[in-house]
């Protein structure tokens, strides 16, 4: 593989190497991934450090129950509106020419805006719009990885990680809500909907596969494979209202995309994600609070390399949304008989904006890799 394609991908896949994006009220933290990263990681030589800055940003206001939009909610002005900002810094290190380890330090602003929260929605509420907000450190993680190939001989490979995630962001964030009491007519200080809260509570395992693949000098094309194992069933906090413990929710994302480099440095990118948060953990219980769902994402992205440096941007656009039935949601509607399906609000839309440097090592990034025709492969 030419190393102005090699190039390519490391820019774009830069945009998800340290993270799966928050949908909303989908409580998909907005960095997860915490073992490899594969435009982070790709290619780095022993010794080489990869220094990454990260921010997104996204406004979730459309709510789902199931995959069917609420669109009276907007009518109606009684929506619940997230604005979410995440700001991460990673650093990559090249253990040998194919293990590497990583850090990554996130950090995220949230202002949620609601009725329901606030003395309640019209026409039996007060219809009184207030916001409540969070920022700080979320939940720091630590990887290691491993690429199945020599780089150096291969114009292909895959990569195996394992990382861990540590609960340091707050869990019980709280913050005003007004209009609260029987009279509703008290504020107090309660704790901030699980969404909007800095970290989960839990100590998580990460897995991720990735890897690469050429089609031509000019074309390639990668995938990121990842899941989030969270073996704590809950996390000890009460909801707002009492009512349960939030849940620890697993984690999923499953990208592929295809790459074009077409000029020196510029490249262009287009592919498809799925991400979300499970009803079930596969590991521990499932019980507790949590707005499960997903989303489909078709996602374009334009990046530029030059030397040692990478700038790229992003937009995953929403294709289809889906706010699952949960656990609860279940447990509820066969205790009661009565059918019980929550909602949550997804965005449209992310923005991601991300930057790189490279250092150190022998500098992989330098080599002439053969050409896919050159390497016989499967």
């Amino acid at each position: 593989m030419k190393r102005s394609l090699l190039l390519a991908i490391v820019s774009f896949t830069l945009a998800y190497s340290t993270t799966i994006y928050g949908q909303g009220c989908v409580a998909i933290r907005g960095n997860a991934s915490c073992g490899s990263s594969l435009g982070s990681t790709l290619n780095l030589s022993k010794g080489e450090f990869n220094l990454l800055s990260g921010f997104r940003h996204f406004k979730s206001f459309r709510h789902f129950r199931g995959d069917v939009e609420e669109g009276e909610r907007l009518e109606q002005h009684t929506e619940v509106i997230n604005k979410s900002t995440f700001l991460d810094f990673s650093l990559n290190y090249g253990i040998s020419d194919r293990f590497y380890a990583n850090i990554i330090l996130p950090f995220a602003f949230h202002n949620r805006s609601s009725m329901y929260e606030h003395g309640g929605n019209p026409p039996n509420g007060l219809g009184e719009r207030n916001e409540t907000s969070s920022q700080g450190l979320s939940d720091i993680r630590l990887g290691v990885g491993y690429w199945l190939f020599d780089p150096s001989t291969h114009n292909f490979n895959y990569s195996i990680g394992l990382g861990v995630k540590l609960p340091t962001g707050k869990y019980d964030y709280t913050d005003t809500f007004y209009n609260q009491g029987e009279n509703k007519d008290e504020d107090l200080e309660k704790v901030v909907d699980q969404s909007i809260q800095l970290g989960d509570g839990g100590l998580g395992l990460a897995l991720d596969v990735q890897g690469y693949h050429p089609i031509s000098s000019h074309f390639g094309i990668g995938t990121n494979l990842y899941y989030l194992f969270n073996f704590q069933e809950t996390n000890g906090v009460l909801t707002r209202n009492g009512n349960s413990e939030f849940s620890c929710p697993d984690q999923f994302a499953l990208r592929i995309g295809a790459f074009y480099n077409s000029l020196k440095g510029l490249n262009f990118y287009l592919g498809g994600r799925v991400e979300g948060v499970p009803a079930t953990d596969i590991f521990g219980g499932s019980a507790g609070y949590r707005r499960p769902g997903y989303a489909v994402s078709v996602e374009p992205g334009v990046g530029y390399t030059k030397n040692n440096y990478s700038v790229f941007a992003s937009v995953p656009l929403a294709l289809y949304r889906n706010r699952i039935q949960s656990f609860e949601d279940k447990e509820r509607t066969q205790q009661t008989g009565v059918y019980r399906h929550g909602d949550a609000a997804f965005a449209d839309y992310l923005i991601n904006v991300g930057f790189s440097y490279r250092f150190g090592g022998h500098g992989h990034m330098d080599m002439d890799f053969p050409k896919f025709e050159d390497v016989k492969t499967r």
